[in-house]
């Protein structure tokens, strides 16, 4: 016992734990415990907010902000950002009412929303990748000004009313109180996982981000990568939009604005890092709830309407430094781990 002790304290162990240990372990589930605080704090305020009812507002209102920070995730690990995924959900939508005015099958719309997010998404990567643009910012920059440009157009600046039963099943339709949505997002979750984590696709991902220019030199087909990323953001812009178009029974070309920003925010709130090759799909979820949550505490609390973007703003901001904070901490502790070794 008392050689036990010793060997303890000459590591630097304390009660048996290794500071540095515990330190990287409370960094890794900083995002949870921040989203903790913010439900306890707002639940204090609030005694609507942790009722069934709301409970389910929120998750149905969070559901297109998580669909697309899945995605937003995965290129931000490729050291990317894909900022076209607001006007995108809206072309979806507008296409999708659209084809529904035309043809009467909710299988059709869906599968003209998706290809229609799909298809921005393809240009995204092809554009970034063979027109060797510095930085993906460029250019789905310009999709965003493009594809809600075209949803005006194509809708006339005007809302089309009418969404099949299916889509608004899954965009509105409930299970007692969980929205249906609910189930769609944590499917999605659970193959985005398991595409990160048990595909080499999904390591080439990290690896890409990490070191791009290792990569290329580990034989990983770093373009086939990037565009595959985009494309899949283009793809569940498309999905975000049938949850859209299916809460509101519409399809408008206003919908999904400043999107792009929430699902951003949602994956720096979750620990990814715009240098690449750090995030996981747990922490990004954590950050889409925790954008949903905010904004309908605000709500619940009657806060001005013209100071919920600010709040918002300085929660971007306070999540930005808090990830410059968390890297250079990691860092440390890593090294204390190494040094001790």
């Amino acid at each position: 016992m008392v050689r036990a002790t010793a060997d303890n304290a000459a590591r630097g162990r304390i009660g048996g734990y290794d500071p540095p240990s515990v330190g990287l372990a409370v960094i890794r589930i900083g995002p949870v415990l921040m989203l903790v605080v913010v439900v306890t704090v707002i639940s204090f305020l609030s005694p609507v907010f942790l009722t069934t009812r709301n409970v389910g507002n929120v998750l149905g209102q969070t559901a297109a902000i998580a669909v697309l920070a899945l995605a937003q995730l995965m290129v931000i690990l490729t050291r990317g950002i894909d900022l076209s995924v607001g006007s995108t959900l809206a072309l979806s939508a507008v296409v999708g009412a659209m084809v529904f005015e035309s043809v009467q099958s909710g299988p059709i719309v869906i599968l003209a929303m998706l290809a229609t997010g799909t298809a921005v998404g393809a240009v995204n990567g092809a554009l970034y990748v063979y027109g060797r643009l510095p930085h993906p910012f460029i250019v789905t920059l310009a999709t965003l000004s493009a594809a809600r440009g075209l949803a005006l157009w194509l809708s006339g600046g005007q809302p089309h009313r009418g969404m099949p039963d299916i889509v608004q099943a899954l965009g509105g339709g409930l299970l007692g109180w969980l929205p249906y949505s609910t189930f769609l997002v944590a499917g999605l979750a659970l193959l985005t996982l398991l595409l990160t984590t048990r595909l080499v696709w999904g390591r080439w991902i990290y690896a890409v981000g990490g070191n791009p220019e290792g990569a290329r030199r580990a034989a990983i087909p770093v373009k086939g990568v990037l565009i595959s990323v985009y494309v899949l953001s283009g793809l569940a812009a498309g999905v975000a939009g049938v949850i859209t178009a299916g809460r509101l029974n519409a399809g408008s070309p206003t919908f999904g604005e400043l999107a792009e920003l929430d699902a951003i925010a949602a994956v720096v709130i979750g620990g990814a890092s715009f240098l690449g090759g750090r995030g996981n799909v747990a922490n990004a979820l954590v950050g889409a709830l925790m954008i949903g949550v905010i904004r309908n505490g605000m709500n619940l609390l009657n806060v001005d309407a013209f100071l919920q973007p600010i709040v918002i703003g300085v929660v971007i901001l306070i999540a930005v430094e808090l990830d410059v904070i968390r890297g250079r901490l990691e860092e440390r502790f890593r090294v204390i781990q190494a040094v001790r070794s």
